[in-house]
């Protein structure tokens, strides 16, 4: 699977990442104490809708599109607000209507949605080994003193820059999935890191294409036994054939205490807006429950 961000900026994985992300930065952001965010692999950081890419796939329309045309209850617009938050930023003729999707240029990634979220004392660690990606994401992210961003391998990160002197934090691992065996890497990544720092929230993000492939990368994680080991399944339609990705999940380690309560309500509304065929659902379960 070649998973190029470029072209797929702003869709409906992007969206359902991000809200889970969002959501732990707003967990950390409430207590005073700094925490440390580590993006394995984090791309360019801001991505042109109106761009060659983004116009050829059109995915951003299904994605944050069809949010921004979404009506939410009240308890669900609080939580998407962060996240939504963070896109006006990057959108300036958007800022005083986020409705107006015809105004929406462009999206950021995740290290300009850390970056939205983090605090004077929070760090950012960004990781991005592809030159001409890692110097657009240096452009995106700016001058910050709180946020660095490195060549350093994703991989490697996880051995070079774990356990955080913060000890409070957030690991994203979103590999581009160009390469094949990204899934053993994340697995065999994830359990190195755990025993690092067992204390650290992790968040991995995975395609659902090859449902063979999942179900083996999940078993592997469940082997590894590390405790609150949490599976987010977003459906966006039904499974019908192995070349086509139809939908996306997560595997979140240490989740705070509110997370799984804020994504039933968060992005049960989400498969409403964005399922295709009506069949999207959003299946969510331990695999490892807390000792």
């Amino acid at each position: 699977m070649n998973y190029r961000h470029a072209f797929h900026a702003g869709n409906f994985a992007d969206v359902v990442k991000h809200v889970v992300l969002v959501r732990i930065l707003a967990y950390l952001a409430k207590k005073e104490a700094p925490f440390r965010v580590l993006d394995t692999h984090a791309g360019a950081g801001l991505y042109d809708l109106h761009g060659e890419e983004a116009q050829r796939t059109g995915e951003w329309e299904g994605g944050i599109g069809a949010v921004l045309a979404a009506e939410f209850p009240p308890a669900v617009a609080t939580l998407l607000e962060p996240w939504l938050a963070a896109v006006r930023a990057v959108n300036p003729a958007a800022a005083d209507d986020v409705t107006l999707a015809g105004a929406l240029r462009r999206y950021p990634g995740s290290p300009l949605i850390a970056q939205a979220l983090a605090r004077p004392q929070d760090r950012l660690i960004f990781c991005e080994t592809v030159e001409g990606v890692r110097a657009a994401l240096a452009e995106s992210v700016g001058r910050d003193g709180r946020a660095k961003v490195l060549a350093t391998d994703g991989w490697q990160a996880l051995q070079a820059y774990l356990p955080p002197k913060e000890r409070r934090g957030v690991v994203l691992i979103d590999p581009p999935f160009e390469q094949p065996g990204e899934f053993q890497r994340m697995a065999e990544g994830l359990i190195e890191a755990h025993r690092r720092w067992a204390t650290g929230i992790y968040v991995l993000w995975y395609p659902i294409k090859d449902v063979r492939a999942v179900d083996a990368f999940r078993r592997e994680i469940e082997r590894a036994r590390i405790p609150k080991t949490l599976n987010v399944q977003f459906d966006l339609r039904a499974v019908r054939q192995i070349d086509a990705m139809s939908g996306c999940g997560l595997i979140v380690v240490n989740p705070p205490f509110t997370l799984a309560e804020e994504l039933r309500t968060a992005l049960s509304a989400l498969t409403r807006v964005l399922a295709t065929d009506g069949e999207g659902r959003l299946r969510m379960g331990w695999l490892t429950p807390e000792r």
